[in-house]
């Protein structure tokens, strides 16, 4: 004869004692507290608006050698720093200190960074509200703001 609950009315009992041992899923736990978007700087949004606190140069990780133009920024909403990656040939010239950016994630495996950029997990897509795609294709000018 086999322990626990088995039997007719046995339902409610078995479905209490699974809830209970789903906790010890570490996937389950990190999912029911929320705990990732706790932890994201976006706060589980899309993307963000933030000011450019600085350019810096990112070193690109073996076997690739390269400067990567990156900028590191400050989320207006709330006030987490972050290193966004500045897609596109010259487009770093574009940015100045104190610009407003939209930031988004960089498509990653699992929302972490991509390629060669050791710790970059976004990138830029506008700046001072223009598409810097298009400001890249010199399509738009910048607005002096």
């Amino acid at each position: 004869m086999s322990k626990g609950a088995s039997g007719e009315f046995a339902g409610r009992k078995l479905q209490k004692s699974r809830q209970k041992y789903r906790w010890k899923d570490k996937d389950y736990k990190r999912r029911m507290l929320g705990l990732d978007k706790k932890t994201d700087p976006l706060e589980g949004s899309p993307q963000a608006k933030a000011i450019v606190l600085a350019k810096v140069g990112v070193e690109a990780k073996q076997p690739n050698s390269a400067i990567r133009k990156c900028v590191r920024t400050q989320i207006i909403k709330n006030g987490r720093q972050i290193t966004a990656f500045v897609p596109g040939e010259d487009a770093i010239g574009f940015i100045e200190e104190h610009d407003e950016v939209l930031i988004e994630g960089i498509g990653g495996a699992e929302g972490g960074a991509k390629g060669d950029l050791p710790g970059v997990r976004y990138k830029v897509v506008k700046v001072n509200g223009v598409s810097l795609n298009e400001l890249v294709l010199g399509r738009k000018e910048k607005p002096i703001r």
